[in-house]
C-alpha cells in the first residue's frame, strides 16, 4: 500500500517530579534533606530512513508518545529519563505543524534525525531549596510537560529521473527493462496507481534513480483523473523523461500528446516545467512510427530519441544519455525543491526551535505535606528518638 500524505499527533514525555526526602540513618537522625530531581522527558525524534518510499507504516499509529520521566527519589537520587520514540519516515518528507502550516523541516537526507518535540525538564528536589535561612525545606517542583503538537507529513519521493506521459505510453515497461524495478505491466490505462522508484545501473558502479509516476491527463492540474496528488513527486527529480506514443492505434496523436502533458506541467509549475528533458519516442517495434517521430520532433523543436521499452532497441543510447544529462547537473548538486526560503532545510545551530503549541507553563514549586500538630509539638516529636539514643548511651 502506498500513502503520501497523513496527520499525526505527537506529544514528547512529561518530566519527573521533585522528591522530597530527609536523610535518616544510623548516627545521623537530622541528616537533612536529600530529594533528588525529576527526570527528563523522552523526545519525539524523526528518522529520515533510506529504502522506505510510503507512509504506510503510520497509518495506524494516529497518536504518537513519548516515554515520561520518573520522579525523584531519596539520597539525592535522580529520577530515570524517559527514552526517546523514534519515528521513521522516508526520505524526502515534509513535516509541516498542522495548526498553522509552518514547514518544520524538510528531511531529504539519509538518515537525518531531527526532534520534533522535546521532553519536558524534570522537577527539583528539596535539596535545592535548602538554604541558610531553610534548612528544612518541604517544597519540591512539579516536571514540566512535553511539547505536543498536530503534524502533517507529505512525502515527495526523491529521484534523479521521473517519466511522465499519457496512460499506456510505456513508461513501466520502460522501467522494467532498465531497472531493477517490476511494477505492474497491462495493456489498458492507469496501470500505474503509485509512484514506482527503481535503481538503473551503469557502467563503472554509477547509477541513479528513476520513478515511474502514473499517466496525466488533461485537466491533471486541476485534479482530474489521479490529479496532482502525484505532480508533486516530480518536483524532487533533476531530469524528466517524457514518454510519448509514436504509433497510438487511438486516442490522441504524438504531436498533441506531448503539448498536452507540457501544457499540464506549466500549469502545475513553472519550476517543473523548465527542468531538463529528455523526450523519448516509444513503441517503434509498431508501424506507423515514422510518421509520429516526424510529428512529433516538429511539435517540440527538439532532439526525440526513438526507442522501443517492449524490445529494449534504443533504451541503451536512452541511459547513456541520462547519465550524460546527471553528470552535466553535478552529483553533489543540491536537490531541487520548489519550497519557499522559509523552508530550506537546515542542521545544526541553524535550525530553527520548533514553535510551541501548547507552551509549558512555568514550573510553580509546591510544598509537602507536614506533620500534624503544631510546631512545637513537632519539634517535640523530632526530639524524642535523639533523645532515647543518648539515654541508652549513658546507661
Amino acid at each position: 500500500m502506498f500513502r503520501d500524505q497523513l496527520h499525526l499527533f505527537l506529544k514528547a514525555g512529561d518530566g519527573g517530579r521533585g522528591c522530597v526526602s530527609f536523610l535518616r540513618e544510623k548516627f545521623m537522625p537530622k541528616g537533612g534533606p536529600d530529594g533528588g530531581d525529576g527526570g527528563r522527558g523522552g523526545d519525539i525524534v524523526l528518522v529520515a530512513k533510506p529504502g522506505m518510499n510510503t507512509l504506510y507504516h503510520l497509518t495506524h499509529q494516529v497518536h504518537v508518545k513519548a516515554e515520561d520521566g520518573q520522579k525523584g527519589q531519596g539520597c539525592n537520587c535522580y529520577g530515570k529519563y524517559g527514552k526517546d520514540r523514534e519515528v521513521l519516515v522516508p526520505v524526502g518528507t515534509i513535516v509541516k505543524d498542522r495548526e498553522t502550516g509552518v514547514v518544520l523541516k524538510d528531511m531529504v537526507r539519509a538518515e537525518e534525525r531531527v526532534v520534533i518535540c522535546q521532553g519536558g525538564k524534570g522537577g527539583r528536589g528539596n535539596k535545592t531549596f535548602a538554604g541558610p535561612t531553610n534548612q528544612v525545606p518541604f517544597r519540591y517542583e512539579d516536571g514540566q510537560n512535553g511539547e505536543q503538537r498536530w503534524v502533517e507529513l507529505e512525502l515527495k519521493l526523491i529521484a534523479d529521473v521521473g517519466l511522465v506521459g499519457l496512460p499506456n505510453a510505456g513508461k513501466s515497461t520502460l522501467l522494467a527493462h532498465v531497472s531493477d524495478a517490476r511494477p505492474k505491466i497491462a495493456d489498458y490505462p492507469f496501470t500505474t496507481l503509485i509512484p514506482q522508484p527503481g535503481i538503473v545501473s551503469g557502467p563503472g558502479y554509477r547509477s541513479f534513480v528513476m520513478a515511474d509516476l502514473p499517466g496525466l491527463i488533461e485537466g491533471a492540474h486541476e485534479g482530474v483523473g489521479l490529479g496532482t496528488q502525484f505532480l508533486k513527486h516530480i518536483e524532487r527529480t533533476r531530469v524528466i523523461v517524457h514518454i510519448v506514443d509514436l504509433a497510438p492505434l487511438a486516442g490522441l496523436r504524438p504531436a498533441e500528446a506531448y503539448r498536452v502533458i507540457r501544457k499540464e506541467l506549466e500549469r502545475y509549475s513553472t519550476q517543473l516545467a523548465a527542468k531538463p528533458e529528455v523526450i523519448a519516442g516509444n513503441k517503434i517495434d509498431l508501424p506507423g512510427w515514422e510518421k509520429g517521430l516526424a510529428e512529433l520532433k516538429k511539435a517540440s523543436r527538439r532532439d526525440v530519441l526513438p526507442i522501443s521499452a517492449a524490445t529494449g532497441k534504443g533504451l541503451k543510447e536512452l541511459t547513456a544519455r541520462l547519465f550524460k544529462e546527471i553528470e552535466r547537473l553535478g552529483k553533489t548538486s543540491e536537490i531541487p525543491m520548489t519550497l519557499p526560503q522559509k523552508m530550506k532545510p537546515m542542521v545544526g545551530d541553524e535550525a530553527p526551535k520548533p514553535a510551541l503549541i501548547n507552551p509549558p507553563a512555568p514550573r510553580e514549586t509546591r510544598k509537602a505535606p507536614r506533620h500534624r500538630g503544631s510546631p512545637k509539638r513537632v519539634a517535640a516529636r523530632r526530639r524524642k528518638p535523639a533523645a532515647g539514643v543518648k539515654a541508652r548511651k549513658r546507661r
